[in-house]
């Protein structure tokens, strides 16, 4: 099987069971989701739900959240992970798009990093749930799955797998199969105990056919 007969097959899977994917954040405008992604680093979509809703009452606009104070925030957020880290990011975010953006979310990549706490996995994310372009945001679950399955050969970085993938996964597609990965890594392709024998595309995985060979 060459590479791109992999992708096809896998996509072409992953879209009949999942033909309209979307992000498991729960957020209402461009700069909520801004918000839950930057709290989401290293914490689960589960917890970051949990303490949004009352936080977007709050702060329902980029210059809501830039008139507060750290300790204020605080209250809000003090249950994800890295709290204090994640006040200052939220505030100096809000100040920065509010001072140098008018107001308005950067809907391009280079803007994007510019702000405090928006790494290019957070930009890509915004890109593509938000204005659906051809981005790839890769996190750990992104990343695991694409060299499991085969998608990538032995990515060393999340930057070298992203390259990977936008080489291989049609532009149209890459929305989708953002979140495609991220959910089959979340609920199938697990860490520590994937879930091969519920695996939908387990025949054309690399990982899976090297426990095989060596079971034989």
């Amino acid at each position: 099987m060459t590479i791109s007969q992999r992708y096809q097959q896998v996509l072409e899977r992953f879209k009949a069971i999942m033909p309209d994917p979307k992000t498991e954040l729960e957020y209402d405008t461009p700069f909520h989701l801004l918000l839950a992604v930057i709290l989401s680093a290293q914490c689960t979509d589960k917890r970051v739900n949990m303490v949004t809703p009352p936080l977007f009452e709050a702060f329902p606009d980029p210059e809501s959240l830039a008139a507060s104070d750290e300790e204020t925030v605080f209250q809000y957020i003090k249950s994800v992970t890295f709290p204090n880290n994640k006040t200052k990011h939220l505030l100096n975010a809000a100040r920065m798009i509010v001072d140098k953006f008018n107001g308005e979310i950067p809907s391009d990549l280079d803007n994007l990093v510019k702000l405090p706490g928006v790494g290019r996995k957070t930009a890509n994310v915004m890109l593509s749930v938000v204005w659906n372009k051809a981005a790839m945001a890769v996190d750990t679950h992104v990343f695991r799955v694409s060299n499991r399955i085969g998608l990538t050969q032995n990515s060393k970085t999340p930057l070298a797998t992203e390259k990977t993938l936008v080489k291989y996964i049609p532009e149209n597609l890459l929305p989708q199969a953002h979140h495609w990965l991220i959910l089959h890594g979340r609920y199938v392709c697990k860490a520590r105990k994937p879930e091969c024998l519920d695996c939908i595309i387990k025949d054309l995985c690399k990982d899976y056919s090297t426990k095989v060979a060596k079971r034989v």
